[in-house]
């Protein structure tokens, strides 16, 4: 599997769409993965928007829980790198990052429609 560096700063604003969620290797026994030092997966969902074009989102998967990301904000990914990948008839591209913090300075939009 090849391994491609993702330049982070032609990918524009980088957004939070799903917070970090505990990636499962094995759905029957709900097995989660971990890292060969043994810390456990996350992946964040995140959305790209590159100037004028269509919003795209990814998931990147990340080492050991990142903290303080919440819903629509703004983030930054570290040592974000595509891996080309084909499962028999299947194929596709996965992120991985070395790690993914939140922007401090732009919050994220209220939930719900309303301030609290």
């Amino acid at each position: 599997m090849q391994s491609i560096p993702v330049d982070t700063a032609r990918l524009g604003v980088l957004r939070c769409a799903i917070t970090p969620e505990a990636k499962i290797s094995n759905f029957e026994t709900q097995e989660v993965k971990k890292d060969r030092d043994g810390n456990t997966v996350y992946t964040v969902a995140v959305t790209v928007r590159q100037d004028g074009r269509r919003i795209s989102v990814i998931e990147i998967a990340v080492a050991g829980e990142p903290k303080g990301i919440e819903e629509g904000q703004i983030l930054k990914v570290t040592g974000l790198t595509a891996f080309a990948w084909a499962m028999g008839d299947r194929h596709g591209i996965s992120f991985r990052a070395d790690a993914i913090t939140p922007v401090h300075g732009n919050p994220a939009p209220a939930k719900n429609g309303g301030a609290s």
